[in-house]
């Protein structure tokens, strides 16, 4: 009944629904961050954007589908989170906001990126998850500071051969795509450290022995015909993947905790929800 209550007051284009779907936001929060997520909103709250030293602004599972030209305003943003909204393309005023290091897209309908995302030189993380990509967007091989890119569940079936500038790119998620084959460019990436492929269709993997800076690669559920060579001490994870014997256990559990694919905010708040016991 609660979320059908918020659901229809967020039709409502008054001050004080909008106040019952956000709260009080009238001076700036001391630490900087305003999570506004699960709040049914349909429009942006433009006040927020008066609070112009917010380094966090948490937006996800929301029905967002625009946002508004005040939103530049914030130009200390370091971390934005637009993921389960309605977005079918990124607006353009994301890309005004030069100091973002992370950003969150996943679980939208986006099927194209702007080319004004190479404005943001800082950027370090990308999730395009669920999205409706069916070609990569090449204006990410711009985004030189890039070290972590998920890009897994859209339509991908190839990786452009620019994605090897990004040479500080440390892990790559493609999990859920349509790749037939191994990408080759990435095989050129010898910075690479995570690289997961799980859940696509590739038959055949090449030797990754080449890669010195591998930590993990994930090729699981493929319906491959072989494991993919390794060098010394890199977790595969995956059919035929070589068995750790009980003196190694701890050591492997170590490093795969180390590097186990990061949630999205929206995810961690869920499963902290059903973590903690009713009161």
């Amino acid at each position: 009944m609660g979320n059908t209550i918020r659901a229809t007051i967020a039709f409502i284009p008054s001050k004080k629904c909008q106040k019952f779907l956000i709260g009080d936001l009238e001076e700036m929060p001391l630490d900087k961050m305003v999570d506004v997520s699960g709040s049914q909103l349909r429009r942006f709250p433009v006040q927020i954007c008066s609070f112009t030293r917010l380094v966090k602004l948490y937006l996800s599972d929301n029905k967002l589908r625009n946002l508004p030209q005040e939103l530049k305003q914030l130009q200390s943003l370091q971390i934005l989170a637009l993921d389960f909204n309605g977005f079918r393309e990124l607006p353009i005023v994301v890309c005004s906001l030069k100091q973002l290091s992370i950003l969150y897209l996943g679980n939208n309908r986006l099927h194209a990126l702007p080319s004004e995302l190479s404005l943001l030189k800082e950027l370090k993380t990308l999730w395009i998850e669920t999205n409706y990509f069916s070609d990569f967007p090449d204006v990410i091989c711009e985004l030189r500071s890039l070290k972590t890119l998920h890009v897994g569940y859209n339509q991908l079936r190839c990786l452009p051969k620019g994605l090897n500038r990004l040479e500080d790119l440390s892990s790559i998620w493609l999990s859920g795509n349509l790749f037939s084959e191994f990408p080759e460019v990435l095989l050129e990436m010898h910075f690479l450290d995570v690289i997961d492929v799980d859940r696509n269709r590739i038959r055949r993997f090449p030797s990754l022995a080449h890669l010195k800076g591998l930590k993990l690669v994930i090729y699981d559920h493929n319906p491959c015909v072989n494991a993919p060579a390794v060098a010394e001490g890199v977790r595969r994870v995956g059919r035929w993947a070589v068995i750790i014997k009980k003196s190694k256990k701890k050591t492997s559990r170590g490093l795969e905790s180390r590097l186990r694919k990061p949630r999205s905010p929206r995810l961690n708040r869920r499963l902290n929800q059903i973590k903690t016991p009713p009161s």
